[in-house]
């Protein structure tokens, strides 16, 4: 089922706005100060020392590793999962609020981990411009949460671009490739002159 994965660091964005991730994959690899906003440069070099893995020489901490969760169809790559503590950390810039997306992510690496044999007993997301932790409930704990997780992840394994139209003109005006989106729920302002 890897060939319909869906990527982890999709689900935020999906949530955002479907079509943005269309978007995104069609500008590809070009250049990133067109395709991503600063918040989104930001957060790339913020996880560059995981990618790299040197964030931390010790053995019992696994760092930027590639998981795959075959029930729910997700790939991508873990920050951190601490197996001395049983914790996994997803690090981000900068964290203001804490979204559904933000914690769908971290329950697709749960899940992808657990799949994989590893105990994890804690959660979290990291804001490293502030060093503030924030603890998210593990998906047993939380069955509110892991429901909406599931209608998200089969939200997108369904999701059909032509059927949606953005409805939040705040989530258009702040999005990047809005001048390129017919879904936008922007008026269209036309010069009749």
């Amino acid at each position: 089922m890897t060939e319909n994965a869906i990527l982890l660091s999709n689900i935020n964005d999906f949530l955002f706005c479907p079509v943005s991730i269309y978007f995104h994959n069609l500008m590809g690899d070009s250049d990133r100060m067109i395709s991503q906003s600063r918040c989104q440069i930001n957060g790339t070099h913020a996880h560059e020392t995981i990618e790299d893995g040197r964030y931390t020489s010790r053995k019992d901490v696994l760092q930027g590793m590639e998981v795959y969760c075959e029930k729910y169809g997700l790939i991508g790559k873990i920050d951190l999962l601490d197996i001395k503590k049983k914790m996994l950390t997803e690090r981000k810039k900068k964290i203001s609020r804490l979204y559904d997306g933000q914690i769908f992510q971290v329950y697709g690496q749960y899940f992808a981990l657990k799949e994989m044999g590893y105990e994890i007993e804690k959660i979290r997301v990291y804001s490293m411009d502030d060093n503030k932790s924030y603890d998210i409930t593990v998906p047993e704990e939380d069955p509110v949460m892991t429901h909406k997780f599931e209608e998200t992840i089969l939200d997108m394994h369904t999701f059909n671009p032509d059927d949606y139209v953005q409805t939040n003109p705040c989530k258009c005006s702040n999005c990047i490739y809005e001048p390129m989106c017919g879904s936008s729920s922007l008026e269209v302002k036309h010069d009749v002159s």
